[in-house]
């Protein structure tokens, strides 16, 4: 361990004409923010902060791993799409170079609701690599740096009370900073298992974190211990595709709102669909002794939605199939992710059962399965700005706060960067609630609720995901961006001209009175009282239809078609949604002063007392998703506030 008060050693080297020198040991210099790790928590992290227009430090083990997918070649999904949408409202790069990257996007959940639709790319891994270190080298303020980070600069007799003043490397060279954010990774302490297989080891194959994990436990942050793994990867050349389902991409669906049709030249390839069997099921549960997970040499907790196959199989035992998706990692690759099929069985066992499935009876591994286990924090030691509650100028951000995704990563990476540079600069806190972004819903969750898995984000986890659409997303935060400077001019004037078209083609909508034969074109009977958006909100006609029959004063663009055929025709739900968000906001508006002592007050249960005194929630609408603060509780509160006040 050490203190603040160690930095000014210096060193004495000997220069060439024999005379001597001191060297301090932070020769490393002097940064307003260091961010430790290059993943998708770093580099969305560097990017915010730098935008901000404070200096920047990007410290990672090595510069070839920065942006790396090591699990699936893919960004988007459920609830992960709204995501990336919304990380590009707010001036962040996943989105853009997903667009630049991909080598199939899709639509998925089209034949839901706006609220559930998610778009879902396939990348070209090593391309996104590419362009996510071209664009942190290109941007202003910021400046990379490899090393392996051991300790934290701390000022203060109580390490765990200070102020972080900077961080050390291997090779005891200082960088100095009052800002630092952590984004390992499953770097910390990692641990890679095949079978017996046992070695410590960061993801695919890079080298492990683990004297920054230790150096975190032993200055007291409560650490745990999870577990994550990754399908093995197979030869394009030995698949049969044949024997399995193809599934194409559909062309102009694009992440980033700044990315225009036929801006990237990406090729369209396909992913492929097959299945397991009973012949598959027995030979892994014949070999389950093999695995660590159930031999008890797994200690980390995996994630309950994302199994591996053994646990599937154990799991769901009545079940005689599992779905399985073919996806490519690249354009100039011929290896392929066997979607759905994770495991830490021995790679002799991974051969045996692959060989059983339609498709794959010849199949030749490129690289085996692996489970990783890893340390991350108990993320309720966070404030809603993602800085430790104790210690001063820590940030942290994704896996190392327990969740999951390289989408989640990202979006935490971004947030931690824009509240480090806000202190700094002087600004309020930026924290986006519940109510306005998937963001907020994760972040909340997190701090407020813990993790005892890794934390997915899922559509269902949000309590107002009609007002939390990929659509407008951009419309929910960008303002918002503007006011912290990570918007750039670009960007602000396409917001600001899609928002106003949007609005004229919402009001068209709602005012014009249509003509008989538009409505008899649609097969509408004409009525009075009729307007456009009536006629767009019955459940058979779509904008397109609607706007061949009625078309606008002028093109407008795709984007803006789907926001104002969304906002018409589901005027009425969300309208009933945003009633219940101010319901919400009437609860988050009530503080909760952050001394309260919530053991001296009457009438709350001792769960209650123990949760509110160890959490400290900011308001009684935080302070009851709080697990185990009931109803009752929070009646008792309000009372308490309410006396308070007289």
């Amino acid at each position: 361990m050490n203190s603040v008060n160690e930095i000014s050693k210096a060193y004495e080297i000997e220069t060439y004409t024999g005379e001597k020198m001191a060297v301090p040991t932070h020769l490393g210099g002097r940064y307003d923010v260091i961010v430790i790790g290059g993943g998708h928590a770093g580099c969305e992290a560097a990017l915010a902060a730098a935008r901000m227009g404070v200096k920047t430090l990007l410290i990672t083990m090595s510069p070839d791993s920065i942006a790396m997918a090591p699990c699936n070649p893919a960004i988007g999904g459920p609830a992960k799409s709204v995501v990336v949408r919304e990380i590009d409202a707010l001036g962040g790069a996943m989105g853009r170079i997903t667009d630049a990257a991909q080598i199939q996007i899709r639509m998925l959940n089209t034949g839901k609701g706006p609220a559930v639709q998610a778009l879902r790319a396939q990348i070209d891994k090593q391309l996104y690599q590419r362009l996510m270190r071209a664009h942190l080298e290109r941007q202003d303020n910021l400046f990379l740096r490899m090393g392996e980070v051991t300790e934290l600069l701390i000022e203060g007799d109580d390490l765990l009370t200070g102020q972080v003043r900077g961080c050390r490397l291997k090779n005891g060279i200082e960088y100095l900073a009052d800002r630092v954010i952590i984004c390992s990774g499953t770097y910390l302490d990692g641990r890679v298992l095949i079978g017996e297989y046992d070695v410590k080891s960061g993801p695919a194959g890079f080298p492990p974190a683990t004297d920054l994990g230790l150096y975190l436990r032993s200055i007291g942050l409560p650490m745990r211990r999870f577990k994550t793994g990754t399908p093995a990867r197979i030869d394009q050349r030995s698949i049969d595709f044949d024997k399995t389902a193809i599934q194409p991409g559909q062309p102009d669906l694009f992440f980033s709102y700044m990315t225009k049709k036929g801006e990237f030249d990406r090729p369209n390839i396909p992913c492929w669909m097959t299945y397991t069997n009973e012949r598959t099921h027995e030979i892994i549960r014949a070999n389950l002794h093999l695995a660590p997970l159930y031999s008890g040499r797994i200690s980390g907790i995996g994630p309950r939605y994302c199994p591996s196959i053994e646990d599937k199989v154990v799991r769901f035992a009545e079940r005689d199939s599992h779905q399985l998706f073919l996806e490519p990692e690249g354009e100039h690759t011929r290896e392929y992710y066997v979607q759905g099929m994770s495991t830490s069985l021995p790679e002799r066992v991974q051969v045996a059962f692959l060989r059983t499935i339609p498709g794959l009876e010849e199949c030749e591994l490129i690289r085996p399965a692996y489970a990783i286990e890893y340390d991350c924090i108990d993320p309720t030691q966070l404030q809603l700005t993602l800085e430790h509650k104790t210690l001063r100028g820590l940030f942290m951000a994704g896996q190392v706060n327990g969740s999951s995704g390289y989408e989640e990563a990202a979006a935490q990476g971004l947030m931690a960067a824009v509240n480090a540079a806000a202190q700094l600069k002087g600004l309020p806190p930026f924290i986006l609630s519940r109510a306005e972004s998937y963001i907020g819903v994760m972040i909340d969750d997190l701090v407020t609720k813990g993790v005892s898995e890794p934390y997915r984000l899922m559509t269902s986890l949000a309590e107002y995901r009609l007002l939390l659409r990929q659509d407008n997303a951009d419309m929910r935060l960008t303002e918002k961006g503007l006011q912290y400077a990570l918007i750039n001019d670009e960007q602000r004037d396409f917001f600001y001209d899609k928002k106003q078209l949007v609005e004229a083609e919402v009001a068209r909508l709602e005012t014009e009175v249509p003509h008989a034969a538009g409505l008899a074109q649609l097969g509408v009977e004409n009525k009075p009282l009729l307007t456009l958006g009536s006629v767009l909100r019955r459940p058979e006609i779509s904008y397109d239809a609607l706007s061949a029959a009625f078309p606008p004063p002028a093109p407008l663009p795709d984007q803006v078609r789907e926001a104002a055929e969304v906002q018409v025709k589901y005027a009425g739900y969300i309208r009933k949604q945003e009633e219940q968000v101010r319901r919400f906001q009437h609860l988050e508006d009530k503080p909760l002063p952050a001394d309260l002592d919530y053991n001296s007050i009457g009438g709350l249960s001792t769960e209650a007392q123990q949760k509110l005194q160890k959490l400290r929630p900011l308001s009684i609408g935080q302070a009851q998703r709080i697990t185990g603060v009931s109803p009752a509780d929070i009646g008792v509160l309000l009372v308490y506030l309410k006396a308070g006040r007289k």
